[in-house]
């Protein structure tokens, strides 16, 4: 990647709160509110598709119960994953990652996708994520941003599709966060919001990285990460802060 092609702010989970998250009706949301780039979580059904959903189960965002790599994509493809958000968005599928490829690319929309495996398919998950993500966005103007907070598959997806950039998610910033940054070939830390301060924003900057974070909601505090110098903020907020 030779330039930082990537807005300064990006819808989380597609709309933030305003629609089922990590749904196309989501993403939808987000960029008719203006935003040209969304941040999505993938992970693998039990034969082996990427597709859309951020919790280890299927109970908080579906109308099914269970792991959520326990279905094949057939059966995934029937739950609803609208209806728990609010009536308007009843039936509201789970979408693939190819399914939100065809649509970003068709509206313009960049995208991070978040590689988010279920335990002990780190490294299935990683690789199998790249390798659709490369294939589905050969032409694309603007590649997308990998990122995850499983270093296994950080490493996977750089084995499988080097050419594509990614961030390593971060709760809390561990001392030795540059040499992590540069043993997985990172281009960019994505730390919680809470966790940054200039100092470290400033240290990053120098070390050669780019500084994410997430998920700042009140227009105040993106303005002060903004002012530190932060790159680029995932933000539930995208009908109070501007894009």
């Amino acid at each position: 990647m030779t330039a930082w092609p990537y807005p300064r702010r990006v819808a989380h989970r597609g709309a933030g709160k305003l629609a089922p998250e990590n749904t196309l009706a989501a993403m939808r949301v987000g960029l008719a509110h203006g935003y040209r780039m969304v941040e999505f979580d993938v992970k693998l059904s039990a034969d082996g598709v990427p597709f859309l959903l951020h919790d280890d189960t299927l109970d908080r965002t579906t109308d099914a119960r269970g792991r959520a790599d326990a279905l094949d994509w057939k059966e995934l493809a029937q739950l609803d994953a609208g209806t728990w958000h609010s009536p308007a968005y009843a039936g509201e599928p789970i979408p693939t990652l190819a399914a939100i490829a065809h649509w970003a690319l068709a509206n313009g929309v960049a995208c991070n996708v978040e590689i988010k495996p279920m335990p002990g398919r780190e490294r299935e998950t990683g690789a199998a994520v790249a390798l659709d993500t490369r294939a589905l966005w050969r032409d694309a103007a603007t590649p997308p941003l990998l990122s995850s907070f499983s270093e296994e598959s950080l490493i996977a997806a750089r084995a499988a599709a080097p050419e594509l950039a990614r961030a390593l998610l971060l709760e809390e910033i561990p001392p030795d966060w540059e040499s992590r940054l540069a043993r997985l070939d990172c281009v960019a830390i994505d730390a919680n919001f809470r966790a940054l301060g200039a100092p470290l924003v400033a240290a990053a900057h120098r070390a050669g990285y780019k500084v994410l974070t997430y998920t700042p909601n009140e227009p105040e505090v993106i303005a002060s990460l903004s002012a530190w110098g932060v790159d680029l903020v995932i933000t539930d907020a995208i009908d109070r802060v501007a894009p």
